[in-house]
């Protein structure tokens, strides 16, 4: 599968642009599970330019970020100057054995070789480590109407997303695979942010969609041009509620 984020202006794009919502959905993650205190050693597998590994801060001592691309790593010390970053693959691992108790993957299962995956997790996590993989999609919807729903159809009609980049996931997916893990706590959410429309006309300009465009020929200033254009009546140049929903699901060893 194609890396849709081996680009600078990509990797710039999500170190300023992208929503919090990695620590909304890590907090919920470790409320079901029920942990009195932090993680010892996290491995954020796919930490993209570093907002996934700095969503852990205050769930993990220590945190480590890895990212197969590499230009995405150089705004690390901006993000998480308290984590190390490692640029390295989800099938080969760069740790240690047993020397973490926590993985996390945000989105980054869905552009992996599974088979070569999980047993690089099982070898990489201590005897009662926890793999917890999440997701969210983009933030399509307003709380309050329907307009910006709309406006991304749109969107994604004339700017396709990239067929055969991404496996579809979910909690049933993940606990149907013949892994070596075991599903436990795992929640579908829906999580809202108040997001400028300045904001949110950068964010929609990280997506993959954009990037399979310009791969394809197509002009970024174009593309901005069109999404600005067509955003500002439906924001109505004011700040509103935008909803991500995805799901959380934390495994363990069988």
């Amino acid at each position: 599968m194609a890396n849709p984020f081996e680009t600078d202006k990509m990797a710039a794009g999500y170190a300023t642009a992208r929503p919090p919502v990695h620590a909304r959905v890590i907090e919920r993650a470790h409320r079901a599970l029920g942990r009195p205190v932090p993680f010892r050693r996290a491995l954020d597998v796919g930490c993209g330019a570093g907002l996934s590994t700095r969503a852990l801060d205050g769930f993990a001592e220590h945190s480590i970020g890895m990212e197969p691309a590499e230009p995405m790593l150089k705004w690390h010390s901006t993000l998480a100057p308290g984590a190390d970053f490692l640029v390295g693959r989800a099938e080969a691992l760069p740790v240690q054995s047993g020397c973490v108790d926590l993985i996390t993957a945000a989105g980054a299962l869905n552009y992996t070789n599974l088979d070569q995956f999980f047993p690089e997790a099982l070898r990489t996590l201590t005897p009662d480590g926890t793999l917890l993989v999440y997701d969210f999609s983009p933030g399509r919807s307003f709380r309050e109407n329907d307009r910006l729903d709309d406006w991304f159809t749109a969107f994604a009609t004339r700017y396709p997303w990239p067929h055969n980049e991404a496996r579809e996931l979910n909690p049933q997916i993940l606990g149907s695979l013949d892994s070596g893990c075991r599903l436990g706590q795992h929640e579908y959410f829906e999580i809202g942010l108040t997001l400028s429309p300045d904001f949110y006309l950068e964010y929609m300009l990280t997506e993959t969609n954009v990037a399979s465009a310009m791969r394809n020929g197509g002009s970024y200033d174009e593309i901005r041009h069109w999404c600005s254009e067509t955003l500002a009546p439906v924001w109505d140049g004011r700040e509103r509620e935008v909803l991500f929903r995805g799901y959380f699901a934390c495994l363990s060893r069988q």
